[in-house]
Formats: structure tokens, sequence, C-alpha cells
């Protein structure tokens, strides 16, 4: 079930999802002159970075409100509107990075193959996205609050284990380098709101299935309060996969 994107709520509120990932790309280490592809682009900061390195890159993303402001903000640079399950380019590229992006796309075989297929030989991916485990407190929370409203809410993300994720990229021929699942605890930026905020920005497939969407947030911050909030601050418990690998 696709999530409704809200680029402004996203810039103010959100900003660690790219703010977290400047080792993510170092691990990507882009190279003057390099085409690569950034997957699941969003409102565009990493892409520009990548950018800034002297990279040719291009980003893709399915959310057209998400593209806008990446539009608007990184004029120089190829932004395109793209379903990461069905890449096409005439020239492939040098290394294929995605932040944040592929735990929103269950048919991981299909973007794995898309993946590949974009790649040239001895090319790079480099990706980090949620592992298993991920938002764990959350989803729980959720599954309760919607019980209350007699819905029987499923987690709506790809969360893998890493050994289950690197078997995949080896069977459509890229060889693993590095894989690492980690916690990552995350603070979120409103101290009253933050969870809230966090579950309108990224839990509307679950929000669009309860009756009544406010009851609904009032009982999951109820849920998560005792694990989540800490001296008046809210965290998100991120759990991450972060992983490398070369195209044979």
């Amino acid at each position: 079930m696709a999530n409704a994107w809200n680029p402004d709520l996203y810039s103010k509120q959100h900003a660690f999802v790219w703010e977290a990932a400047g080792d993510l790309l170092g691990l990507l280490n882009p190279q003057p002159g390099e085409r690569i592809l950034d997957v699941g682009c969003g409102t565009g900061q990493l892409t520009a970075r990548i950018a800034e390195a002297g990279a040719q890159v291009t980003g893709v993303d399915s959310s057209a409100s998400m593209l806008e402001p990446a539009r608007r903000d990184f004029p120089q640079i190829s932004w395109l509107l793209a379903d990461a399950r069905k890449l096409h380019f005439p020239d492939p590229f040098d290394a294929v990075f995605s932040n944040a992006a592929l735990h929103w796309i269950p048919e991981a075989r299909q973007v794995a193959e898309s993946v590949a297929g974009a790649l040239r030989g001895g090319g790079r991916f480099v990706a980090e996205f949620g592992g298993h485990g991920n938002v764990e407190t959350i989803v729980q929370a959720a599954i309760v609050a919607g019980a209350r409203q007699g819905v029987n809410l499923q987690k709506p993300w790809y969360f893998p284990h890493l050994g289950e994720y690197a078997n995949l990229l080896e069977s459509v021929g890229l060889e693993v380098t590095f894989a690492l699942l980690f916690d990552r605890p995350t603070r979120l930026e409103d101290p009253q709101h933050g969870l809230r905020n966090w579950m309108r920005m990224f839990g509307g497939p679950f929000l669009v299935q309860v009756p009544d969407p406010e009851r609904f947030l009032d009982e999951l911050v109820t849920e998560a309060r005792p694990v989540l909030e800490r001296d008046g601050v809210w965290w998100a418990d991120y759990r991450r996969l972060r992983i490398t690998a070369i195209k044979r």
C-alpha cells in the first residue's frame, strides 16, 4: 500500500533521513565523472551531495510530490519519475545508491533485478533501509491501536533479515562485499508531537485503514510512550540494514 508523501513535513520534521546518511555516502565514495543512479531520491538532498563530488547523478523517485522540491532546489541535476522495479536506461551506471527507500517496496526481487540491470559489470550497489526489527515498537503499538477500532493492521514495509537480503542480491548476480544490521535509535524533532508527526509522514498505510485516525494516533502514542518517550523526547526505534555489492 502506497504512502501519501508530504515534502514539507518531510523537510521540516524528518531531515534525519538524509542527515544520518553521511557515512553511507562514504561507502559509495562517488568519483568525478562517474554515472550514479540514486533510487528513491526523495527531495534530493543526498543526490545533490553526490553531485558535489563531481559525479553525473540521476535521481529517481515514484513520488511526483517529492520530486517537485528536488527539481526546484537542485535544477542542475537530472530527476526522473520512475518505478524502482522497472528501471530502464540506455547506458549502464557505475553505481546505484539508495537510502531509506527500499523498505517501501515489497517486491524486493524485482527491485534487485532492476538494480542489477542498471549497473555495468563491476559496478557497485550501495544501500541502506529498514532491516528486520525496524520500528518494531511503533508497529506493535499501531497493531494494538488498530485492533481497538476493529482493524487487523499488517506491517506495510519490507524489513528483511540480513542473510535473506544478501542471498537475494547474490541470486541476481550482485556479489555482497559488506552487510550490517544495526540499531540506530533516532530522535524525533517535535518533543510533543514527534511520534504523531512520524506516523503522519510514514504511516499512511496504517492511517487509511482505520475509521478514526485521530483516535488511532492518540492510542498509538499511549501504547508507545513507555518505551519511546524519554525525558520528554520521542525516539523512533530504527534498525537499519546497510549493504554494498558488486555486479559480476
